[in-house]
């Protein structure tokens, strides 16, 4: 019969399996799944290139998987998830953003013997729609003629001017425009081109109307080659559109009818005139005269004749999301800056105190822009983590998991090749950034925070990699 083992060697004995047990854990925690290591090495980027995190959401568990999960790196538009929770958390799912108008003198037979003046208080959706039913509200006041001038407000955002090709090279991306108080239409030309075979041409139609700018209204259809079949591989290419001269947009070139229509947006080549020109083409286009000009200038001080609202936060961040809008999250962005004049100094030190107030009083992530289009944004996979099961628990879960991409389904996951409505996720990618961030619904019914950031230059090629392991995630119940 064996002795019954000593008190001492028994707690010594339990301790060695606990750290063993705890050891092998960290090991396991460590280990990439099959799937994504094999798609890693076909892509050709290096284990020590990418940082992944798969978690509970409830925070009580050790991680399923982490793997170089506190290195900062630049997480490209995954940096909205940051702007869009803190705006959620600080201003409320049912902020608006208001755009106040003055009229400022009497009307006398349609005619506005004043001014209008126009403040802008950062309002990221105030697209056309939204500024001819502002121009509508006049016009219901009995103006007809505005005998002054209109003016624009736009100092409630200090915003510095900036190259639209500084970034990328591309100044004409709709994405490269820049914040504005008074942001009208994302500051961009849409062009639809519809071909007309009996008349040989493709029509052109631009909205918004832009004051005396000369817009070219047809395009040459392309004629084949005998022989050859018509294809539509470049239209943009071939349409040789020359907008370097703010007051002409033309083409050189022609369109294929085999093209169908096509939309094509583009940032106006002039941003600062960008605003006057809309408002009065606009005005004119609906009837309306103006003897005055519109210029820029400072709002009356007194309560406003009316006011317009915009969507509601929740609704605005889908589209931030959803769509990886930069513009509009630089609006959300330098609305926590406020009051006026919000900077980017402002609203990055009021998401830093918000940071260290709700999410880490030791671990601030580095915010540049409140975008993600930079290349000197940081912040780690445990950072984005935390941050992501703070959401989870947090009132504004709801609006944040529903302005993000649903996994197959719709947004910039549209197309992805992982497990269909799977997921929530926010993409990220810049030129050798690829990155997904958000809420994985897992097999067993588990809610799982999934981070993956990939900083290399291949890692646009990376991208089967992040979906096998948003597939590994799901298969929670079925091993790696």
């Amino acid at each position: 019969m064996q002795s019954p083992m000593p008190v001492t060697r028994l707690i010594s004995y339990t301790l060695l399996c606990l750290l063993s047990s705890l050891s092998n854990v960290s090991a396991s925690a460590q280990a990439l799944p099959d799937t994504v290591q094999a798609a890693l090495k076909r892509a050709q980027v290096p284990t020590d290139a990418v940082a992944l995190l798969v978690m509970d959401t409830d925070a009580r568990t050790a991680p399923r998987l982490s793997h170089r999960a506190n290195q900062a790196m630049n997480p490209a538009s995954v940096m909205k998830l940051v702007t869009t929770f803190a705006a959620l958390d600080l201003l409320g799912p049912a902020y608006t953003w208001r755009t106040p108008v003055w009229v400022n003198g009497p009307v006398v037979n349609g005619v506005l013997q004043g001014s209008v003046f126009i403040q802008g208080q950062g309002d990221p959706k105030l697209v056309l729609e939204k500024l001819w039913l502002l121009l509508r509200r006049l016009q219901g006041l009995g103006i007809h003629t505005i005998a002054g001038d209109i003016v624009l407000d736009s100092s409630a955002f200090e915003v510095l001017a900036t190259d639209p090709a500084e970034f990328d090279g591309e100044p004409l991306r709709p994405y490269n425009a820049s914040a504005d108080a008074l942001l009208i239409n994302f500051k961009s030309v849409v062009m639809t081109f519809a071909p007309d075979r009996l008349t040989n041409i493709a029509r052109v139609q631009f909205d918004p109307p832009l004051w005396s700018v000369r817009l070219q209204t047809s395009v040459p259809l392309s004629v084949a080659k005998p022989g050859v079949t018509e294809t539509c591989s470049d239209y943009r290419g071939n349409l040789k559109a020359d907008f370097s001269d703010p007051t002409r947009i033309r083409f050189n070139g022609s369109y294929a009818a085999s093209c169908g229509e096509k939309v094509w947006p583009i940032a106006y080549a002039d941003p600062g005139s960008y605003n006057a020109r809309v408002i009065e083409g606009l005005w004119r286009s609906m009837g309306g005269l103006l003897t005055g000009t519109v210029r820029t200038g400072s709002a009356p001080q007194e309560p406003a004749t009316f006011e317009i609202t915009s969507p509601p936060l929740a609704e605005v961040i889908r589209d931030v999301n959803k769509f990886s809008n930069n513009v509009m999250a630089q609006q959300v962005f330098l609305t926590l800056g406020l009051p006026a004049p919000a900077t980017t100094e402002s609203a990055r030190e009021a998401v830093r105190q918000w940071w260290l107030h709700r999410i880490s009083a030791s671990d601030v992530p580095n915010l540049d822009n409140g975008s993600g289009l930079s290349r000197h944004n940081r912040i780690s996979a445990q950072q984005l983590g935390q941050l992501l099961q703070i959401a989870y628990a947090s009132p504004s879960m709801p609006e944040l998991m529903s302005s993000l991409p649903l996994v197959g389904v719709d947004g910039t996951l549209k197309r992805s090749q992982a497990s269909n409505a799977s997921a929530h996720l926010k993409t990220g990618s810049l030129r050798e950034v690829n990155a997904l961030a958000g809420f994985v619904h897992a097999a067993s019914g588990r809610r799982y925070v999934l981070v993956a950031i990939v900083n290399h230059p291949n890692a646009g090629a990376a991208r089967p990699a992040l979906d096998a392991l948003v597939d590994w995630a799901v298969r929670d119940n079925q091993g790696q």
